[in-house]
């Protein structure tokens, strides 16, 4: 989920602590479970930071080991360990409990967006991604904020944010129900398709997919159960080339394919050496695929510029590809 999402989430679940008779029974065990569930809502998302050094670090580790088994583990006990010298006679027990229940649904809930985690690190490398529920979510957000409201007008937090959580529940059951009807859908039009990508979008019924057939890819929406196929691509294996080994060797090159499971790709030759391009399809905007990884090599297939994110226009590729890389 979103940056802010996460925040309401962590003041919604110091709410509901008020449930636990320990926490209530006295400011500091309540203002320091709250500052628990609101640190353990956000800690996961520390690895944001590697933005600021390059994509490919980004690509490669966001949603990784911050949010594996272990990490999910060991942030309640950072957690508590530092709150308890702020807060001295505090019930660590349940400072504990109520920081890795915050923790665990961080984590939790971002396995139901497109993007996923690597959450069963480190038995498994494998990014979980459900595909159900959109990074930021309008409804989920909303009832977050209207009970964040209530609470700061008199209504009695425990008791609400129950209540907002069992709706959200069933808010996750419809999303499932819709997401089926919509695989369905595909396999109606698309019957031999390999392996299906059902993206979420901010509106409810409004779906991006791609599918994975032997001989193609096809980049289809989705309103409800209408289906509608906008490209298809002839699925060509990567030759293995010196061209595209050399290519390969690059860091944001070898970042985009870790990460991207369904993308075209092309080689062009240009004067002074080559342009190597793999573009993601899961992410179609306006006939735009914005996500790619491009290489630039020169006639002795040296690595001369590469990138790779979101491109919505030319010169800003041109000017990413004018860096040499480090």
């Amino acid at each position: 989920m979103d940056t802010g999402t996460h925040v309401v989430m962590g003041f919604a679940l110091g709410g509901l602590a008020t449930l636990d008779p320990v926490v209530a029974q006295d400011a500091v065990h309540f203002h320091s479970v709250l500052i628990a569930t609101v640190l353990g809502s956000q800690a996961p998302d520390i690895d944001t930071v590697l933005k600021f050094k390059n994509n490919a670090v980004y690509i490669r580790n966001h949603r990784g080991v911050t949010h594996s088994v272990p990490a999910v583990l060991l942030w309640p006990l950072a957690i508590t360990a530092v709150l308890s010298i702020f807060f001295p006679g505090t019930d660590a027990l349940h400072l504990w409990l109520w920081s890795f229940l915050a923790v665990f649904l961080h984590v939790f809930v971002d396995i139901f967006n497109a993007y996923g985690t690597q959450a069963l690190r480190p038995f498994t490398y494998k990014w979980v991604a459900l595909g159900v529920i959109n990074t930021f979510d309008p409804f989920i957000f909303t009832i977050h904020v209207i009970g964040l409201v209530a609470w700061a007008l008199g209504a009695q937090p425990g008791a609400t944010f129950l209540a907002m959580y069992f709706i959200i529940f069933l808010y996750y059951i419809a999303k499932f129900l819709a997401r089926h009807d919509v695989k369905k859908a595909v396999l109606a039009i698309i019957p031999d398709a390999e392996n299906i990508i059902i993206s979420p979008t901010i509106r409810f019924n409004q779906w991006k997919i791609a599918v994975k057939t032997k001989d193609a890819y096809y980049v289809a929406k989705a309103y409800k159960s209408d289906i509608t196929v906008l490209d298809k691509f002839k699925r060509l294996p990567v030759p293995e080339n010196d061209i595209l080994q050399a290519a390969k060797q690059d860091k944001n090159l070898s970042a985009f394919l870790s990460f991207s499971p369904v993308y075209s790709w092309q080689v062009k030759e240009y004067e002074g050496g080559y342009q190597v391009r793999f573009t993601d399809l899961r992410y179609r905007t306006n006939g735009h695929y914005p996500f790619v990884a491009v290489v630039k090599l020169n006639q002795d297939l040296e690595i001369t510029g590469s990138y790779t994110g979101w491109i919505f226009n030319k010169d800003k590729l041109k000017k990413k590809l004018d860096v040499v890389p480090r």
